[in-house]
């Protein structure tokens, strides 16, 4: 749990910090392949909070004693596999209620391994191109996490701006 300024306050179980509504951290990272293609996934039916939507290619909450660039390449191998040869940190997104009073940080990276979805966490992925992405969020905005919405639209209107991915560092 943390303040409004992204401090620690104390530890607190995730569906306690998710009932009392408290402000805490999570990462999200956009998975991409060499040819440009985006990760989605569906998220299983069985999630707490937004089941059976779809979301980043994977995301999690920062644990107790843990930093963003830290939660970041965890998540990445816990979902789906892929190990994080080079994250390159986007950009940091206020706590609001879209973001279910969760700190974000976006993170991208690409890899060549195919993920293997934890069955647990995801129902379905999908590789698309950022335009289709950008088309079905545009048309079905009730398909998606409040989260990615603001996470995608955020990287869709500055990608153009983004150092190339070839020229990331690692976290």
């Amino acid at each position: 749990v943390v303040d409004i300024h992204d401090r620690v306050l104390r530890k607190s179980p995730r569906s306690e910090v998710h009932r009392e509504k408290s402000l805490h951290r999570t990462v999200h990272v956009f998975l991409f392949r060499p040819d440009g293609q985006m990760l989605i996934h569906r998220r299983t039916l069985t999630k707490e909070e937004f089941p059976g939507v779809w979301t980043s290619s994977c995301s999690g909450h920062v644990s107790a004693g843990e930093t963003y660039d830290e939660t970041a390449p965890r998540e990445l191998w816990e979902e789906l596999k892929v190990p994080a040869k080079s994250l390159q940190k986007l950009q940091k997104f206020a706590a609001c209620e879209s973001t279910s009073w969760e700190f974000t940080t976006l993170y991208r990276t690409t890899a060549t391994e195919e993920p293997e979805p934890d069955h647990e966490e995801i129902a379905e992925i999908r590789w698309l191109a950022i335009p289709d992405i950008d088309a079905w969020v545009t048309a079905e905005p009730e398909q998606f996490s409040p989260a990615f919405l603001i996470l995608f639209r955020w990287y869709y209107e500055h990608q153009s701006l983004l150092p190339a991915m070839n020229q990331s560092c690692r976290v």
